[in-house]
């Protein structure tokens, strides 16, 4: 009986696998920067972002070879964040107070519509305030890959930084799952809304094709604003990419086991832990990357211990391989199995809060289930 498992567990760990190696090809940084004139809108909403605001304006400020306005948009914060950027404001830089939140808003999705409306230039780049520009071509980098792209939003994973065990299972594992189970080929060969992703963190678009599409305000109660924009996008009938980041741009996006738990749960719904996805994308995750761990002390004959230990060999290919081309933490990768376990746990507790009707807390302010399933 062994031995089926083991082969059932083998296909659903090699499926994944081989989509990640297709993808590592196509996964692509940034092209170098062109001679030609650049020019961006940098955006920044920001709320309580008193630790990282200045460090994340000073790695913009050292950008070179674009022209370039920098917009921060303070969203009610109640800490030093606005006085901080007034300290910092420099010629590029402005500093505007957000308006107060709507009814039917995130606001994420608020703060961005507002600083678009302010936004003179033709390329909008927003970007989160625990992020930092790690070159400074980076930003001309990123502009060129835009204006020579056929999309008309594109956006990376940046190097994720991860200081706590919970970080390290829990964040290497965007790599694995964007990789593993986004057919990027078929991504970039149609503007099917069903092939939407992106990374928040790091996200540029054309001017004109975010006007036209109804940029956030198309979104509103979104809380995964970057996977919804994108899928409005689509929907528009506008072409969006991908990029590696890795070498451009750096980020520590949570800290701690609390920030992690939240941050992805709040978000599942809008990935494999969509009600339509979540079953299927559990036995694919936990039978092809925990099962054979699990099994393996329990075979007993040559064969099983041979299709267990290969298929144990093709869970942890892509994971290795990430570390290697991502700079990701070589402990993370070597705990796959408690890592992947982990995330399904969170990916269900996600959805049980919105089946439920629990509002998600974020920065301070609660969303209604409304804007989690949509």
């Amino acid at each position: 009986m062994i031995i089926w498992f083991a082969a059932f567990a083998f296909l659903l760990a090699l499926l994944p696998a081989l989509l990640f190696l297709q993808n590592l090809k196509l996964y692509r940084t940034l092209p170098p920067a062109s001679e030609k004139p650049l020019a961006c809108s940098i955006l920044l909403p920001v709320r309580n972002e008193e630790t990282n605001i200045a460090d994340a304006l000073k790695s913009i400020l050292a950008s070179t070879g674009v022209t370039m306005e920098v917009i921060v948009l303070d969203d009610g914060s109640d800490d030093q964040t606005a006085s901080i950027v007034g300290e910092l404001t420099a010629e590029t830089v402005r500093l505007e107070k957000g308006r107060p939140l709507p009814p039917g808003w995130c606001g994420k999705n608020f703060a961005c519509q507002q600083l678009a409306e302010l936004a003179k230039h033709p390329v909008l780049v927003f970007m989160d305030a625990d992020v930092r520009v790690s070159q400074p071509d980076s930003i001309s980098r990123l502009v060129e890959f835009l204006s020579s792209d056929n999309s008309s939003l594109v956006s990376g994973v940046p190097l994720e930084k991860a200081g706590t065990l919970a970080e390290k299972l829990i964040i290497p594992l965007i790599h694995f799952v964007l990789l593993g189970f986004l057919p990027i080929q078929r991504m970039r060969a149609s503007a099917d809304a069903r092939f939407a992703a992106a990374c928040g963190q790091i996200l540029a678009v054309r001017k004109e094709a975010y006007a036209r599409s109804g940029g956030h305000a198309a979104i509103p109660n979104q809380i995964h604003d970057a996977v919804a924009l994108t899928r409005s996008f689509r929907k528009a009938g506008f072409s969006t990419d991908l990029f590696d980041a890795t070498d451009t741009f750096t980020c520590r996006m949570y800290r701690g086991v609390r920030e992690v738990w939240n941050g992805f749960a709040k978000n599942a719904h809008e990935g494999l832990g969509a009600p339509r996805l979540i079953v299927p994308a559990t036995i694919l995750l936990l039978g092809g990357h925990v099962i054979p761990f699990l099994l393996l002390p329990f075979a007993k004959t040559t064969a099983e211990v041979t299709i267990l230990a290969v298929a144990i060999v093709v869970a942890y290919l892509p994971r290795f391989l990430a570390a290697y081309r991502f700079n990701q933490s070589w402990l993370s990768a070597c705990l796959h199995p408690l890592g992947v376990s982990t995330l399904v746990a969170i990916q269900w507790t996600g959805l049980f809060r919105a089946l439920r009707r629990r509002p998600a807390a974020w920065k301070g302010r609660t969303y209604s289930p409304a804007a989690i399933v949509s």
